[in-house]
């Protein structure tokens, strides 16, 4: 009997599916558990896997396409076999599949099954506005022969630059074809593919349209509430990182010396300390490490930090967890860990949820300040920007030239009063320019 496939619910937060690759054919067997289609949510693209055994007999929505939960997508059914579009669907245009004249008609129209999403997210996502990077078009590259693994914006550089992935050996994890491995083979073409707009005043030069993913559909919408729903204010203070700097040198050269003897230690860079200080300072300020609830407030037991990761598509952020009880070198490699997996597209739902307190770092683009939109229901998210020689007068009133890094603590007034985030702000400086305080 055919079966309906509707667009799943594959995140808590999900309200509309965008199609970004059939992984079969019209007319194609397929086996139950068999990833059958790529869908795009608002937080990532993930391939959703066949509830039965059967042929797919009809595609119902075109890759590039986006809509709501529990819209048909597709037919499955037996080789063959002639069904009634609209009595399946309950609505719309008849449509049969091309089967044989002696092929029985269905007399019955079966319980439309509700399929089990696979890989369903773990919790309730919280503050994972931004969602897991991927981007889709309806210019997404076909498949070719067999399946071939690659990621979605691997697949639309290529369908713009004219390569074909079937023809690319993948780097990404088991031999997927990522982005890297399109601008290796296509040079610097990959990267004017991506540009937005032309140059204007260029003769003959026209704008051009981009189609909006889900993950920024979402973005634009939560980001929005946020701004208009938590009233901000917002907390800047600098901090002398001089001292932060000779002992991240300090340790990052017994890194290289372990490497050398065959050992592996993580690097740590200045964004991996920041994390560490302001998950230290979350523990000394609870209020902080606390979400808005409506008539309550959720004062946050362990600090849950997310990290901003940009990516060319867009923002991701990624959730370390109990950073407060890890150590730096710990952190170092959970940072690398989730950006990389960020930049593969290989991150789950999962890795967003329950942030408690966001950091978003823009000092390696040489950002000396600059604000963030909360990521709610969190109360607060951290802004850094570069550290900088600057001219300082110290406690001695000399004038000094000391490695400065200015941040912006943004704070939802309903949770967190100037007081309650200054004095956040001086326990985070502390430990920054007196990296020690935070080892005892």
């Amino acid at each position: 009997m055919a079966l309906v496939i509707e667009m799943p619910k594959l995140s808590d937060t999900m309200e509309e599916g965008g199609i970004a690759n059939w992984l079969k054919k019209e007319g194609e067997k397929i086996g139950e558990g068999e990833p059958l289609v790529e869908i795009e949510t608002d937080k990532a693209t993930q391939e959703y896997e066949s509830p039965e055994e059967g042929v797919l007999l009809k595609i119902l929505v075109q890759p590039g396409k986006a809509v709501a939960l529990r819209t048909p997508i597709a037919i499955i059914g037996a080789a063959g076999e002639k069904f009634d579009l609209a009595a399946l669907t309950g609505g719309g245009t008849k449509t049969a599949a091309t089967t044989p004249a002696a092929a029985p008609t269905t007399s019955a129209v079966p319980p439309k099954p509700t399929a089990k999403p696979v890989g369903a997210p773990f919790g309730t996502p919280v503050g994972a506005p931004f969602g897991a990077v991927t981007v889709t078009s309806a210019q997404a590259a076909p498949v070719g022969v067999g399946r071939v693994k690659a990621s979605p914006l691997a697949r639309k550089v290529a369908a713009e630059l004219g390569v074909d992935v079937s023809q690319i050996s993948g780097s990404g994890p088991a031999g997927r074809v990522v982005l890297r491995d399109i601008e290796h083979r296509s040079g610097s073409g990959a990267a004017a593919a991506q540009s937005a707009l032309v140059q204007p005043g260029v003769a003959g030069a026209a704008s051009t349209t981009i189609p909006v993913t889900m993950m920024r559909k979402t973005i634009a919408k939560r980001l929005l509430a946020a701004k208009n729903d938590a009233p901000h204010f917002y907390l800047t203070i600098s901090a002398d990182v001089t001292k932060l700097e000779a002992w991240r040198q300090q340790l990052n050269g017994a890194a290289a010396k372990a490497a050398k003897a065959g050992v592996a230690a993580t690097k740590v860079s200045l964004n991996d300390v920041v994390i560490l200080a302001a998950s230290r300072a979350l523990k000394v300020h609870p209020e902080v490490n606390s979400s808005w609830q409506g008539d309550t407030i959720l004062q946050h037991a362990e600090a849950h930090v997310a990290i901003a990761v940009a990516l060319p598509e867009g923002l991701v952020t990624p959730v370390i967890r109990r950073a407060d009880a890890l150590g730096l070198r710990d952190i170092a490699a959970s940072v690398r860990d989730l950006a990389g997996k960020a930049k593969d597209g290989k991150l789950s739902n999962d890795a967003y949820a329950g942030g408690t307190f966001t950091i978003s770092n823009l000092g390696m683009f040489g950002i000396e300040e600059f604000t963030a939109i909360i990521n709610p229901p969190q109360a607060a998210i951290l802004a850094v920007g570069a550290a900088l020689p600057t001219p300082w007068v110290d406690e001695h009133g000399a004038l000094v030239v000391q490695q400065r890094m200015k941040m912006t603590l943004s704070c939802d007034h309903r949770v967190v009063d100037g007081a309650t985030g200054a004095k956040f702000l001086q326990t985070l400086v502390s430990y920054l320019e007196e990296p020690m305080q935070m080892l005892v």
